[in-house]
């Protein structure tokens, strides 16, 4: 039975749902043979279950991101607007430090912090901070500044930088994924470019009206559906032409296979207006569909999207100690899982890892095992809604 409170059950379903498949994508990244050095979305030398794998995935970080931002409108929604800048702004401090201390070490287990990794936590931290200042604008102001960074910045794709001025480190965070070599023994990695990442938790927050209390249910549902069928002919509409929205045209291939991998293999870091399209398009279908649903599958996905931090850092350790202790039973070295700045360069994670159906039998017993704990927490929560710390976590 699911703790009864004023939460929106579809969108905690929602985000409960996307946090249960990230956990696919990160069993991979520690399971699948040849996974710290093979691109899943390789056309060349993918596979369509492998492409899959990987594909399904991508909708993880948007619908979250987008997520935080309706969650941060709903928050707001009877406070101040100095309350809600205060939490926005504190709390993606908050996220940003937890990513540079939390997030890098249980992702290496690396003490010597040789490797930082500027992930999905950072930017919805830093997200957070800027939305805390947009708050003030008028909310058409506010979708305006959502659109343009989310439709627009793919212009901005023909600027590359290769060096490591300040210039150029200021460009990596906003647009560009690159490594920084601060010395042979440490790196820095900015996987997550903010600048798209911003005007997805802009539009989120836009979109958190409604699901403003005094919203009508029937109105919501037909935004939905419009929006939703909306991104999806964007998508397929700019695809086709192939001339604008994403870092890297789709080819035909010598396969219609591969040709259609490869028009669907769009790009992610940052992540491109097709990115996008194509990954919250359905996520808003799936609010609409699933508006009114309730039964004891919608209330275990409710479960994780209600500890979606929780979830996520834990379940990111359970994942790298499971592959250590794959190691120890099946053999290999167990150091090769401590991930250094020198340890990408090991020849011995070449051929380390399973096959992809040992993926998926991993995944399926890391959700559950996590399962019990997230709903504990999550009870832990509902019952203890006086500790405001707890919005923190």
């Amino acid at each position: 039975m699911i703790t009864k409170t004023k939460r929106i059950e579809s969108i905690d379903m929602l985000r409960g749902v996307v946090m249960v498949i990230m956990a696919l994508d990160h069993v991979r990244d520690y399971f699948h043979i040849g996974s710290f050095f093979i691109d899943p979305t390789n056309i060349d030398t993918t596979t369509p279950a492998l492409f899959f794998t990987r594909f399904i995935t991508h909708y993880c970080a948007p619908v979250f991101v987008f997520l935080a931002g309706t969650s941060a409108f709903l928050y707001g929604s009877n406070k101040t607007k100095p309350e809600l800048f205060k939490f926005l702004f504190t709390r993606g401090i908050w996220l940003i430090l937890l990513e540079i201390v939390v997030n890098n070490l249980i992702w290496t287990f690396d003490l010597s912090w040789s490797i930082q990794i500027f992930q999905v936590i950072w930017a919805i931290g830093v997200s957070m901070v800027c939305l805390s200042f947009l708050i003030y604008l008028p909310k058409k102001l506010i979708l305006l500044v959502g659109i343009i960074l989310v439709a627009g910045h793919n212009a901005l794709d023909r600027i590359v930088m290769q060096g490591q001025s300040v210039s150029d480190i200021l460009w990596y965070v906003l647009h560009q994924q690159n490594v920084l070599v601060v010395n042979p023994n440490h790196l820095i990695l900015i996987q997550y470019p903010l600048l798209p990442w911003i005007g997805v938790m802009a539009l989120g927050y836009v979109f958190g009206t409604l699901y403003h209390r005094d919203f009508e249910a029937g109105i919501r549902k037909k935004w939905l559906l419009i929006l939703g069928i909306s991104a999806l002919i964007v998508f397929f509409s700019l695809r086709m032409l192939n001339v604008y929205g994403d870092l890297v045209p789709w080819t035909n291939q010598d396969t219609v296979t591969k040709t259609v991998l490869s028009f669907f293999n769009v790009t992610k870091y940052p992540p491109s207006l097709l990115f996008i399209c194509i990954t919250l398009g359905p996520a808003l279908l799936f609010l609409y569909v699933f508006e009114n649903t309730k039964n004891k599958l919608t209330d275990f996905f409710l479960v994780f999207g209600r500890v979606p931090l929780f979830y996520y850092f834990f379940h990111v350790l359970v994942i790298h100690i499971l592959a250590i202790i794959g190691m120890l039973i099946f053999g290999g070295n167990v150091q090769d899982m401590i991930l250094t700045a020198d340890g990408f360069k090991n020849a011995s994670l070449v051929s380390y890892g399973y096959s992809l159906w040992v993926v998926y039998l991993v995944w399926i017993g890391v959700v559950l095992l996590l399962y019990p704990f997230s709903k504990k927490y999550m009870k832990y929560k509902a019952a203890n809604k006086d500790k405001w710390w707890l919005s923190y976590l």
